[in-house]
């Protein structure tokens, strides 16, 4: 995948999410679901004091510690259901398109406020509630082959979605907007905003055939504070 290659740069909505993510400036950062660890790399970029990345597997932190030599991130290879972190540990949480893997997602919210310092910074992306709804993820097409539309249906049956990502089989679990904001509310948290990223027209300038991106929210992008 070109974010898997490229990093943050290549990925359609990090010009969103940069804008969400607070001054990381000696602050405690903690990635979950930190991947090859581009957002780890970005806190530190920033002057983050130091950066916890986790993943659930193995070869994304293997190749996350291949990628830098820096002393002040620590990779674990951590579910992030597990994590149990000590109370004000960190003052910043940042999850990229990982919490949809996650079955009890108002769980991790209250581990995460726990950690958080007061006033931290949780600031999250998931793959959205209205590309979650049918496992196909697909669109619906015209005799010719042509994308007439998106469906949207069992929105509000929520739970497990199996899936196809790269030709295999994978878990999701589908949860409404409602869902997901009410979760972090109760957990304690405020938010603070709320976006439905597109592709930018710089990035269709490049990409053409992502003009149908434009035609239905693919991810969901939350920011909030511990209150």
């Amino acid at each position: 995948m070109d974010r898997s290659i490229g990093g943050l740069e290549a990925a359609g909505e990090w010009h969103v999410l940069r804008s969400l993510i607070p001054e990381l400036r000696d602050k405690n950062v903690l990635d979950l679901g930190c991947g090859y660890g581009w957002h780890c790399r970005y806190a530190r970029e920033q002057q983050a004091r130091s950066v916890v990345g986790i993943d659930l597997s193995e070869k994304m932190i293997s190749r996350a510690k291949e990628y830098n030599d820096d002393s002040a991130i620590d990779y674990r290879q951590l579910a992030i259901e597990d994590i149990d972190f000590g109370a004000g540990e960190f003052d910043v949480a940042i999850s990229s398109l990982a919490l949809h893997y996650v079955e009890r997602f108002d769980i991790v919210c209250r581990k995460i406020y726990h950690c958080l310092s007061p006033g931290g910074s949780f600031v999250l992306s998931v793959e959205h509630p209205i590309f979650t709804a049918l496992a196909a993820q697909d669109w619906y097409y015209g005799s010719q082959g042509e994308r007439l539309h998106w469906p949207v249906d069992d929105y509000q049956i929520e739970g497990q979605r199996m899936t196809r990502f790269l030709d295999h089989g994978v878990v999701k679990y589908h949860r409404t907007i409602a869902t997901l904001v009410n979760a972090l509310i109760e957990s304690g948290f405020m938010i603070t905003k709320l976006s439905e990223p597109q592709p930018t027209q710089e990035i269709l300038a490049k990409h053409p055939e992502m003009r149908d991106e434009t035609r239905r929210p693919i991810f969901l992008l939350i920011a909030a504070v511990k209150g």
